[in-house]
Order: structure tokens, then sequence, then C-alpha cells
């Protein structure tokens, strides 16, 4: 095993990285000034003990936890077995939400229950729509399966902030910067989910809520000054 290979799997090294972003999120968050709007309504079904479905792109992911109020119930992201992904599932567990690893090597079956067992319990499902390797603001079919499994409620959320860091990752990651001006904002998406629908209805289904994801995301953007981000095609 290379040295690189060994410092990355080093759990020593990855509490250490897992604590630094933590604690620099919780930094920015608090140095700059947030709106927050739209809130409401899924704040009220968390409060009753209904769960929820939380939705937001994948680039936006790292604000997760101040888009979601864990004071008033539970949240479980869906975040990959990979050692990227279980950095980022390790930095939301530090800011209050639990994790459900997806790996390839486990069944959709073995995934669905663990889902459902989560949701019967009263804890919230989080899940980046496009993540986690992509392609940026596609979404996958993953949030209209959850919600025709569980009869759960969709709201989208997402954040922008004046002056950010992209990453250099495959969908520019976003961090906050600290000392700025920001959003949060939350929308329900109300489409009705059949519990057994056909293929066109579940690809017009996706196809809302991808839009409703940019809907939302591009309404943060404009309201800290920024351009709608312009999606990619081939």
């Amino acid at each position: 095993m290379s040295l690189r290979k060994k410092i990355a799997d080093s759990p020593r090294v990855n509490r250490f990285v897992e604590a630094l972003f933590a604690n620099y999120v919780s930094f920015a968050y608090r140095t700059s000034r947030w709106q927050r709007s739209g809130f409401e309504e899924m704040d009220a079904c968390v409060a009753r003990g209904e769960p929820v479905i939380f939705v937001l792109w994948h680039q936006r992911l790292i604000m997760a936890p101040y888009l979601f109020d864990t004071s008033l119930g539970r949240i479980c992201a869906l975040t990959s077995a990979a050692r990227a992904g279980r950095l980022a599932g390790q930095i939301l567990v530090r800011l209050g939400f639990e994790t459900i690893p997806m790996s390839s090597h486990k069944r959709h079956v073995a995934l669905s229950r663990e889902v459902l067992r989560r949701t019967k319990d009263g804890c919230s499902i989080g899940i980046a729509a496009d993540g986690p390797r992509g392609p940026a603001r596609i979404s996958s079919g993953v949030p209209i399966t959850w919600a025709r499994m569980t009869g759960c409620r969709v709201f989208t959320v997402a954040f922008a902030e004046r002056r950010v860091l992209k990453m250099p990752t495959w969908d520019k990651q976003m961090l906050p910067l600290p000392f700025s001006r920001g959003v949060l904002i939350c929308q329900e998406w109300a489409d009705t989910v059949p519990k057994k629908p056909s293929e066109q209805e579940a690809e017009t289904l996706r196809l809302s809520l991808q839009t409703a994801l940019d809907a939302i995301t591009d309404q943060a953007d404009r309201a800290v000054g920024h351009s709608p981000t312009t999606r990619v095609t081939d």
C-alpha cells in the first residue's frame, strides 16, 4: 500500500480532517448573515414527528446541517461508502446528521429496508439528487423511489452565499466563506408520486424534481447577486 493511501485511510487523519471541515463550516455560518425562508411547512412536519425527504444538489451539500433543523427531529443522509463519501458523511455527523452509507456491494433491497425502517422510526431522509458522482445537476431517480416507498413529503432546499469557495470537484462543491451574506431556501415539491408509477411516469417525475431543484438553487443564487448556474450539456 502506498504512503498516500495509508495516510488517506488513517482513522486519526480522517478524524482530524472531519473536525477541521466541520469547525470551519460552523465558523463560516456563525460569522455570516443569513436569511432563511420557506422552511415553515417542513419544520412543522418534522416537529410533529412526520419524517420528510430533504433533497438538494450535491454542490450545496456542505450546508445541509443548517438547512435542516435537527433540534426538531432526526435526519439521516445517504452517503457514498467510498473514502470521500465516508469523509463527507462524518462531517455531517459532527454537525448533527445521521448517515446511511450506500455501497455498490449492498443490495438495493437491503438499502430500501433500512430507509423504510428509519422513516418508520420518525427519521427524515436527506439526499443529494445528483450524488455522489454526478453528472452535476442531473437528478437520479432515487428521490422518487424513496418518495414512492415511504409516502413522505418531499422538500427541495438550497443555499447560496455572496462569497464562496468552489472546490476542484466534479460539481464545483461550494464552501461558504466567513464574514459574508447568504440565503437558505426551502420549497415543497408537491407532485403526487403513485405507488406503482410506469417508466414514463417515473421519468416525468424525475424531470419535474430536477426542474424544481434548479429553480430553487437559481433563486438562491439570484438572491445574493449571482447569475444562475448554466447546466452543462453534451
